[in-house]
């Protein structure tokens, strides 16, 4: 039976006969339903119709699949000395997409900061031997492929190794989590947002919402909880959810001006 994954968000779904009714991401309000209506697309035809791409993105491995597709997002391997950790995932995986992760050194586990970019989080488990896949407990109703490689964490943040930890920074969605990087940056420290602290396109400057595509803000009140999450950690680089959104110094002072500006802008 093939899996299927949704052509709006690319989340995949188990293995059916039929393609499932309805995407419970895309039916949420903080995404869309096509305005063609819910479509799918098999494994096997999204691998004959997209590729994995990889290529350096500010002194880190990014990947992503081309043509785009769904929401667009590319992951980065984060490099440790008994391999990498995936951050955040993408819809597909291809055979020369894992020899290139070996090639870095491979895959020791996988950490996603919310549901819309939980991808192909299984498949990519699998490929390395059924690593850990890090997703927080709080959206675990969002969860569209149960796994027995996930690892429902909880609290307000799961330490992966000493220079790796996850943070719950909540906003987009209750358990939406960050990466703090101590190494990265050449040890300056490096933060990795996804877009629960959107990289703006001036790359100086972030914003928060709590849906991107249908434009509903976040309150000041997340954004104040989100900017409590982050205050402890050192970081001088912010990496973002897509090719090129990035902040390359002074990443915490960006930050934080941020989230002034962002609180008066709502205020009345």
């Amino acid at each position: 039976m093939p899996l299927w994954t949704c052509e709006q968000c690319g989340a995949q779904f188990p293995d059916s006969d039929a393609p499932p009714a309805a995407c419970l991401i895309c039916e949420d309000e903080r995404q869309f339903v096509n305005w063609k209506g819910q479509t799918w697309i098999t494994r096997e035809e999204l691998v004959n119709r997209h590729k994995v791409v990889w290529r350096d993105d500010l002194g880190i491995s990014g990947i992503g699949v081309e043509p785009t597709y769904a929401i667009g997002q590319r992951a980065v391997l984060v490099p440790e000395a008994d391999g990498c950790v995936m951050w955040d995932c993408i819809p597909l995986v291809t055979h020369e997409a894992v020899e290139h992760v070996r090639s870095l050194g491979g895959l020791k586990a996988i950490a996603v900061s919310h549901p819309h970019f939980y991808g192909s989080v299984a498949d990519w488990s699998e490929a390395f031997g059924g690593i850990p896949i890090y997703l927080h407990g709080d959206d675990r109703d969002f969860v569209t492929r149960p796994h027995p490689a996930i690892v429902p964490w909880t609290g307000d943040g799961h330490r992966l190794s000493d220079d790796i930890v996850l943070v719950r920074a909540g906003g987009h969605f209750p358990g939406a989590a960050i990466m703090h990087w101590r190494a990265g940056a050449n040890g300056r420290g490096a933060l990795l947002t996804g877009d629960v602290a959107m990289v703006a396109a001036d790359r100086r400057s972030l914003s928060f919402m709590y849906s991107y595509p249908n434009y509903i803000p976040q309150s000041a009140t997340s954004v104040r909880r989100i900017a409590r999450a982050v205050e402890p950690l050192a970081f001088d680089r912010i990496f973002g959810a897509w090719w090129g959104r990035n902040i390359s110094e002074n990443a915490k002072a960006a930050f934080e001006m941020s989230v002034r500006r962002y609180i008066a802008a709502i205020s009345d």
